[in-house]
C-alpha cells in the first residue's frame, strides 16, 4: 500500500478495520497506519480521526507491531499538531468535548472549585483563567470578597468593568488562577462563590503526559491482542456472566489509589467532565482487580462526608491495554443498584456488551446486589448522544425489561415490526418516547416488581431524618459502605417500607 490513496480513503478503509479483527486483517491495519502515519494532514477533522483510530487500534492491538506502531505515532503526535498550526490550521475543532484532550492543543471549560484547586496544585503552569470565555456579570459575590471597594460599582453603577476589579485586586506575581485560589484561602471565601462566577478556565496541553494520547495507567499487564474478531453482544449472556465465579480483587495502598484517583480526575478534566466519586475518592478503599481482555478496573468509594443520605456510592475507571477507555457510577440501595457506564467515544465499536457485562458481575460480588437498573438519561432520554447510539436496543438485547407500562407496551409494537422486517430500524422519535422509563434486569431469585414504580427521589422527599436502625446507620458512616448495603439486605421489613414510601 502507498500513501499515494487519497487522506479520507485511508481513514475509511482504517476506521473499518474496527470490525474486521482476525486472520489476515492485521497487515493492513499496520500498513494503513503506517501510510496515514506519513501523511501530511492539511483539517482538523482528518488530524482528529486518525488520532481516534491510533487510540483504538493501541487499546485493540492485533499484534506487537500494531502496538508498537501505535505509540510511536501517538508519541510524536503533539509533532504532527505543531505541523497543522504552521500551516495555519484552526486547532477550534480539537476544542470539542468529544474530542479534547489531544496532545499539543488546548481547551477551556468550566470546573467546579475543588477540581479548579486541584487543577492549580497539579498543573499550575499549564492552566489559568479563559477572561474570553467568562460572563463577567457573574464575578460580583465573588469580586465584592476580594476587593473592599467594589461596592462603590456594584451597588450603583450599569456598566461594570469586572475584569478590571479582578485586576485592581490582584496582588503579586503568579497566575490569575492561583493568585484567586490563594486569596479565597486567606479570606476564607466559600467555594460557593468561585461556583457561581463560572469561571472558564484554559488548558494548556502541550506534549505533556498528561493528554488523552499518552495517558497510561501504570503497570506491567501482559498485552492482549486481538488476533480473532471481537466478542459481540450475541456472545454475552449476562445471567451466566453474573454468576460466574469471583473475581480477585486487589486493595492499594493508599499512595497508589491517590496516584490513581490524580489520573482518573486527569482523564476525566481533559474531557470537561467531572464525577463525585473521582473528585472526593477515598483513597482507603480502592480496589483493583483484572476483567481479562487486557482490561483492568479501579473502583472506590467516598469518605463519610462525601455520602449520600441513602444510597451507596461507588465509582471506577477501566482501561483496556493500559489505555483509559470509560469509567462507571453506581449508586447501590438494597439489592438494587443503579448503574452509571460511560464508555469513551473512540472506544465504542470494541466489545462494549462483554465489557459491561463484566463490570456488573464485579459489582454483583463486591455489594451482593442482584437488581440492576439503568436510569432514563442512560437510554436517551434528554441525552441525543444515547438516541444516535441506540443504547435502549443495547440494553434490551442484554435483557433488560423496561419498568414504565407505556414503554412495555410500544416496546411490544417495535419489537413485532423488527420480527416482520428484520431491516426495520427504530426512528428516533420512537427511541425518545422508549427512553423515558427504567430498564431493569433482575437475577433468578430477585423478587420481582418490587422496584418498577421506585424513585429514591420520591422516598428522599417522603422523608426528614434517616430511616435505618442504628446498626444500619452506623454502617452508613462507616468506613466502607459495602458493609452498609450488606446490613440493609439481610432487612426485609425495612425494605419492603422503605419500597413503598418510594413508589408510586
Amino acid at each position: 500500500m502507498t500513501s499515494s490513496k487519497p487522506l479520507e480513503h485511508l481513514l475509511d478503509r482504517l476506521e473499518a478495520g474496527k470490525r474486521q479483527f482476525g486472520p489476515g486483517t492485521a497487515a493492513e491495519t499496520f500498513a494503513l497506519l503506517r501510510a496515514l502515519g506519513r501523511r501530511r494532514f492539511h483539517d482538523a477533522q482528518s488530524l482528529i480521526r486518525f488520532h481516534e483510530a491510533l487510540l483504538f487500534f493501541r487499546a485493540y492491538p492485533a499484534n506487537a507491531d500494531i502496538l508498537r506502531l501505535t505509540e510511536e505515532l501517538l508519541d510524536s503526535f503533539s509533532q504532527g499538531i505543531d505541523r497543522f498550526r504552521r500551516d495555519g490550521g484552526d486547532l477550534t475543532p480539537f476544542e470539542e468535548p468529544d474530542v479534547s484532550g489531544i496532545a499539543g492543543t488546548a481547551f477551556s471549560a468550566i470546573f467546579s472549585y475543588d477540581i479548579a484547586r486541584w487543577l492549580v496544585t497539579h498543573h499550575g503552569q499549564e492552566i489559568d483563567i479563559d477572561w474570553d470565555a467568562c460572563d463577567p456579570t457573574l464575578l460580583g459575590p465573588l469580586l465584592a470578597r476580594l476587593h473592599p471597594m467594589f461596592a462603590e460599582d456594584l451597588l450603583v453603577e450599569a456598566n461594570i468593568p469586572f475584569r478590571e476589579w479582578f485586576q485592581a485586586a490582584k496582588t503579586g506575581a503568579g497566575t490569575d488562577l492561583r493568585w484567586l485560589m490563594e486569596r479565597m484561602d486567606r479570606l476564607k471565601i466559600v467555594p460557593e462563590h468561585f461556583d457561581h462566577a463560572r469561571i472558564a478556565l484554559r488548558w494548556e496541553l502541550g506534549h505533556s503526559l498528561t493528554t488523552r494520547t499518552k495517558l497510561r495507567v501504570p503497570g506491567k499487564q501482559p498485552v492482549f491482542y486481538h488476533d480473532q474478531p471481537l466478542l459481540r453482544r450475541s456472545d454475552i449472556s449476562l445471567q451466566t456472566e453474573l454468576q460466574a465465579r469471583p473475581l480477585t480483587l486487589q486493595k492499594l495502598k493508599r499512595q497508589d489509589a491517590d496516584d490513581m484517583l490524580d489520573l482518573f480526575r486527569e482523564t476525566s478534566a481533559m474531557r470537561y467532565r467531572e464525577l463525585h466519586g473521582f473528585t472526593y475518592g477515598d483513597p482507603a478503599h480502592m480496589i483493583h482487580t483484572d476483567l481479562g481482555r487486557g482490561v483492568e478496573v479501579f473502583v472506590a468509594g467516598v469518605p463519610p462526608e462525601h455520602r449520600l443520605p441513602l444510597r451507596a456510592y461507588h465509582a471506577g475507571m477501566f482501561f483496556k491495554n493500559r489505555v483509559p477507555i470509560g469509567y462507571i457510577e453506581c449508586l447501590t440501595f438494597f439489592e438494587r443498584i443503579e448503574v452509571g457506564f460511560n464508555l469513551y467515544y473512540t472506544f465504542r465499536e470494541g466489545e462494549t456488551a462483554w465489557l459491561y457485562a463484566r463490570l456488573l458481575r464485579l459489582f454483583r460480588q463486591l455489594l451482593g446486589v442482584s437488581s440492576f437498573a439503568v436510569d432514563p438519561y442512560q437510554l436517551g432520554f434528554h441525552n441525543q448522544e444515547a438516541i444516535d447510539s441506540g443504547a435502549f436496543w443495547f440494553y434490551r438485547k442484554l435483557g433488560f425489561r423496561p419498568a414504565n407500562s407505556r414503554v412495555v407496551r410500544l416496546l411490544e409494537t417495535e419489537e413485532a415490526k423488527l420480527l416482520a422486517n428484520p431491516t426495520y430500524r427504530t426512528p428516533a422519535r420512537t427511541l425518545e418516547r422508549l427512553s423515558v422509563g427504567w430498564m431493569l434486569y433482575e437475577l433468578p431469585g430477585t423478587p420481582q416488581a418490587g422496584w418498577d414504580r421506585f424513585e429514591i427521589r420520591r422516598l428522599a422527599m417522603a422523608l426528614r431524618k434517616a430511616p435505618f436502625p442504628a446498626q444500619i446507620e452506623r454502617a452508613k458512616r462507616g468506613s466502607d459502605e459495602s458493609e452498609y448495603v450488606r446490613l440493609l439486605q439481610r432487612d426485609s421489613q425495612l425494605r419492603r417500607r422503605l419500597i413503598k414510601l418510594g413508589s408510586k
